[in-house]
């Protein structure tokens, strides 16, 4: 805590961080246990506090995903999501249970509306459930969080009952969820206020909170509940989650460090420096793209145009930007490489940005490079970083491209022929279709014998330049399940191509 103050009447806000399990719960953002544990790693060395790490009574792959996070992580506390059941509290304290310092986060809805509709039961029977797996979970680990989901949408008395009991039954920590995004900063606020003047044994449990951002206000009702006594705010990296997603960790974390004058005497252990390297990483895990205007981590965050703007940063920083962007991980700089360059001198910058591949993976990347060194002028950062980062998606590909063929023009209609490898065997496949990249998309179904759906398609110049690399990033619809594919290349055809085989093969690999 590099700070002049004190340290004895600074307090430290917990920083819970629900990326591998609620920003998981997105559309389209399922990752595998290996990916999960990369990015467990990558929190770890960011500084959060408590990891929570997946729903283990979900699926095997969810409870295998926590359980192997529990064994690898050292730092900080690892923490499983269970229901007022007892399987889901069983499952929830086995995965947990290598951890250094597990902890059960047990949930249980508390407002009349799910209630009335999604458990049809009266609130003495709601609060018994509560009570009673509270018991338990205490009876098998000693860190126990418990959320009245929909906290903000409950009557306060039946809410001031409840966590009153769960605390007297040893839950150390009181999570208030504003599940649905519902609410706004000064009735968060005033909500936090109440709980702390209402429940008598509420010294003894520290106050959360969980915010959705269906109304965009997931971060300043996080902060509001902070300003009105909350220690520990669950959040996301990049703010992903289910419908509009959660509370951003980066805009929170920077927010108090930058707002020292609001948030006086508070703190976090991240280590900001890490924030732009984890956002990345999640960002090309997910194949969910931070928009480019995105607080903090987005393109242009620390980017300026308007030449007043530019003159003006030249000679005092401060006078357009309120943050350091070194503080956040990120360097104006560029290095630039070209296909002259050495593999050392390819390794080197890897290291510099964050980058830590065995001898495997860097050979298998330094081959990558050259090739797309070859197509282009010059090679930037955010290039090098697409290719480390394909190394770090560790799925083994069942269908690898080994070549494509494309007709195309104003007066002819778009035909395509792929030819995959698949196990050491090359298979082919022709197709027409409404545009070359409908073309090959459908020679590729030929050849997979899927009949995939296109839910999503995008693509992007990494980098400046007619040269640029051009990344693709889909979504694809098999089996009434969403599948994230991405690829990168200087032709976008082939882009499109690795990004969808990158689906087909994730759905393999599930």
């Amino acid at each position: 805590m590099n700070d002049a103050l004190d340290e004895e009447i600074m307090e430290k806000i917990i920083i819970f961080d629900t990326t591998l399990r609620d920003g998981e719960q997105a559309p389209g953002g399922s990752l595998t246990d290996q990916e999960k544990l990369e990015v467990a790693f990558q929190l770890e060395k960011l500084g959060v506090d408590v990891i929570e790490a997946g729903f283990p009574i979900a699926s095997p792959g969810d409870f295998k995903a926590v359980s192997k996070i529990s064994k690898a992580i050292k730092k900080g506390a690892v923490c499983a999501l269970a229901r007022c059941l007892k399987p889901d509290i069983e499952a929830a304290y086995n995965a947990t249970k290598p951890a250094r310092h597990p902890r059960l986060h047990i949930f249980l809805a508390t407002s009349k509306i799910h209630l009335k509709y999604k458990f049809r039961k009266a609130e003495d029977e709601i609060f018994r459930i509560a009570v009673e797996a509270v018991r338990l979970g205490r009876k098998l680990c000693s860190d126990i969080e418990f959320s009245p989901e929909d906290a903000t949408r409950s009557e306060k008395d039946f809410l001031y009952r409840v966590i009153e009991a769960v605390i007297k039954e040893g839950a150390k920590t009181i999570n208030i969820p504003d599940t649905t995004g519902y609410t706004y900063p000064q009735e968060m606020y005033s909500l936090i206020e109440d709980i702390r003047n209402n429940v008598p044994n509420i010294n003894k449990a520290i106050i959360a909170v969980h915010c959705h951002d269906d109304l965009g206000m997931a971060v300043a009702n996080s902060l509001s509940g902070v300003l009105a006594g909350a220690r520990q705010v669950h959040c996301t990296m990049n703010g992903i989650g289910e419908r509009a997603g959660n509370a951003s960790l980066e805009e929170i974390v920077m927010a108090i460090k930058t707002r020292r004058d609001v948030f006086s005497g508070l703190y976090t252990d991240i280590n900001t420096k890490e924030i732009f390297r984890t956002s990345r990483m999640i960002n090309n895990l997910t194949d969910f793209v931070v928009p480019p205007n995105k607080a903090i981590v987005g393109r242009n965050a620390f980017s300026h145009e308007s030449g007043i703007h530019q003159d003006a940063v030249l000679k005092k920083r401060i006078t357009y930007e309120i943050m350091d962007p070194r503080d956040v991980g990120v360097s104006s700089s560029q290095l630039i490489l070209g296909k002259h360059s050495g593999r050392h001198a390819f390794g080197d910058r890897l290291k510099a940005l964050g980058f830590r591949l065995n001898e495997e993976k860097l050979n298998k990347a330094f081959v990558r490079f050259k090739e797309i060194a070859d197509k282009k002028k010059n090679i930037f950062d955010d290039d090098l970083r697409i290719i480390a980062e394909d190394e770090i998606r560790v799925i083994k590909p069942l269908w690898r491209l080994v070549s494509f063929e494309v007709t195309s023009g104003t007066k002819v209609k778009p035909n395509a022929k792929v030819m995959l490898n698949k196990k050491g065997k090359a298979v082919s496949g022709a197709s027409s279709g409404d545009g070359p990249v409908d073309a090959v998309f459908k020679a590729i179904d030929k050849v997979t014998g899927y009949n995939a759906k296109l839910d999503d398609f995008r693509l992007e110049a990494v980098t400046s330049g007619k040269d640029a690399l051009g990344q693709v990033s889909l979504k694809l619809k098999i089996k009434d399940k969403i599948f994230s594919g991405r690829g990168a290349s200087t032709d976008i055809i082939e882009a499109a191509i690795r990004a969808y085989l990158d689906a087909v093969n994730r759905l393999e690999y599930k």
